[in-house]
């Protein structure tokens, strides 16, 4: 597995947040959701997207924005426009008062807004569920990260419109393939531009011998690797590769393995329901004592915790 495909394998929706929103100006949505992971794709008109903190978007048609949890933040026609709705855990809506919007904005089947015709429409999609999302790939991605239509023309839009006001069986389930799919697409284009703000171990890889290092941790993280093995792989020193590896990725080779392994944990337990003996020894650990307790002195949860939450 190459490290891009490892980091995103993540994104698995399960009952996704999608919806089709349509408004004509002025309008303002606040959204405080704390949902892990929202992709907004503009098909018609234009938005802004406004976090609390950092730097405001604009969004046209084509161009996409992707929101990392769980900071709110505001998406409008214009950044001075007044919210005059709230999107709260869950998905449920309100007016900014707090007084239930009931329907008031509903426009059809996943369609919300002011009027069908609107000037601006966005296709919508949120991971409502941290467990939808591997935390690798969250620490990897900033606040809100943007395509435009300039750099990268999304492959999904026509399928996407189409498929988004269906009401068929099973319908939820192609979405949430469609979710993943979008999101994919558009975090390996982000991914391979160069002023990308990716972690530290994805830049290494280009390294001849750190990346080598990397690669065998990655795709073979049961062995019991020690850092003077993983040097001798490497054809360098066990002093030289150790050194190179805390400069470029910005921890010892060991600390690296341990985090690729718990990550690696975590995922399975969530995705699967094999015993956590079996995980265990999937990921490097002697027994499940062993993972049971690197864990939850990372995680700061049991396993059994996590994969409760995840459920």
């Amino acid at each position: 597995m190459d490290a891009l495909a490892g980091l995103l394998e993540g994104p698995r929706a399960r009952g996704a947040f999608m919806i089709r929103a349509c408004f004509d100006p002025p309008w303002s949505v606040r959204v405080e959701d704390r949902a892990p992971l929202t992709v907004m794709l503009v098909v018609r008109g234009d938005a802004w997207v406004v976090p609390d903190s950092g730097e405001k978007v604009r969004l046209r048609a084509g161009d996409l924005a992707v929101a990392r949890g769980p900071d709110p933040y505001t998406c409008a026609d214009d950044p001075g426009t007044a919210p005059q709705a709230l999107v709260l855990p869950g998905g449920e809506c309100s007016y900014p008062d707090g007084r239930p919007l009931n329907g008031s904005m509903d426009l059809g089947v996943r369609t919300w807004g002011d009027t069908l015709d609107g000037g601006t429409v966005v296709l919508i999609g949120t991971y409502l569920w941290p467990g939808e999302v591997s935390g690798r790939l969250l620490d990897a991605l900033p606040p809100l990260l943007t395509l435009t239509s300039d750099t990268w023309d999304c492959p999904l839009t026509h399928l996407l419109m189409e498929e988004i006001v269906r009401d068929e069986p099973g319908q939820e389930v192609v979405l949430d393939r469609l979710l993943d799919l979008l999101v994919i697409a558009a975090l390996r284009a982000w991914f391979s531009r160069p002023e990308a703000e990716t972690p530290a171990w994805y830049r290494a890889m280009a390294d001849p011998v750190v990346g080598r290092a990397l690669r065998l941790i990655q795709d073979d993280p049961a062995h019991p690797w020690t850092v003077a093995g993983l040097a001798a792989k490497a054809g360098v020193s066990r002093a030289a590769l150790a050194r190179r590896f805390g400069e470029l990725v910005g921890e010892p080779p060991m600390s690296y393995l341990t985090g690729w392994r718990l990550a690696l944990a975590a995922d399975a337990l969530r995705d699967t329901d094999d015993t956590l003996e079996a995980i265990a020894r999937r990921v490097g650990y002697g027994s499940a004592f062993a993972l049971s307790g690197a864990f939850k002195r990372v995680y700061g949860v049991s396993p059994q915790e996590h994969r409760a939450r995840g459920a």
